[in-house]
């Protein structure tokens, strides 16, 4: 009889055991898939891995403010277009195999990823200068991601809604006829509170000095310089929801284009 329940409670606690390894080899693989990778491709274009799917925004002509970039010519299963601009998804030329091209307001799914594009003004005068602007806003690796694209107006009560709280928040901030300025982006900032904010549409090295009207990143810097900055090695980073800021709070995270 002692013998017996000494198997039985050997049985049941081993039982418990394997589950436990069960579970935990499940949150490894949990926390492994909950994970995105966000590469710098020049300007507004990112590449973003995660969830079994790699995901192109605004591949661009190598000219103007982007002259000095490489064209982004890279393999994806998604491309997202905020414009038809040459520096935002004007051109796909090069773009390997044959991802689906999503370049218009409206909902989309790619499983197990679902887009949702909004329209804005891509300039201050109601978009009569430069048309339509889309954000795309999508989850991916476990992240609620927003992408700005080329916003130029402030961001409507509707939109906000649309929008929700990003985890990771992609914004112009170098100003232009076309896109937020530093100030203009702050104040979309304080309005979407996201938790990771990464500054695009900036000039650098790269833009042509003639033929370039955008600002460096440096009094965007400057006026968010209260808030916590992270300077990546490269040009990519590994975001998860273990690594957000927590609360209301918030984050900069800057990524390095490697010119050579």
């Amino acid at each position: 009889m002692q013998r017996r329940r000494f198997v039985t409670q050997l049985g049941a606690g081993f039982i418990s055991a394997l589950g436990m390894g069960v579970a935990s080899t499940w949150q490894r693989a949990q926390a492994q898939t909950n994970t995105l990778r966000v590469q710098w491709l020049g300007h507004t274009c990112f590449l973003f891995e995660g969830s079994g799917r790699r995901v192109l925004v605004n591949p661009f002509r190598a000219l103007g403010c982007t002259a000095g970039y490489r064209v982004p010519t890279v393999a994806s299963e998604a491309v997202l277009i905020s414009s038809r601009l040459f520096d935002e998804g004007g051109t796909l030329e090069g773009l390997p195999g044959s991802p689906r091209i999503l370049a218009q307001p409206g909902t989309y799914e790619l499983n197990p990823l679902q887009f949702q594009g909004i329209a804005t003004p891509h300039d201050r005068e109601g978009g009569r200068r430069f048309g339509t602007n889309v954000i795309w806003r999508w989850r991916q690796g476990g992240l609620n991601i927003v992408h700005m694209g080329g916003a130029a107006a402030p961001i409507e009560i509707e939109q906000q809604i649309l929008l929700g709280r990003p985890d990771v928040l992609l914004i112009p901030v170098g100003g232009g006829p076309k896109a937020y300025n530093a100030e203009e982006a702050i104040a979309a900032i304080r309005t979407l509170r996201p938790r990771i904010i990464i500054p695009t549409h900036f000039r650098t090295q790269a833009a042509n000095p003639e033929a370039c009207d955008i600002d460096p990143i440096q009094p965007f810097l400057e006026l968010m310089r209260t808030t916590p900055t992270q300077q990546a090695n490269g040009d990519s980073v590994t975001l998860s929801t273990a690594n957000l800021p927590g609360g209301d709070g918030m984050m900069i995270q800057l990524l390095t284009y490697s010119f050579s």
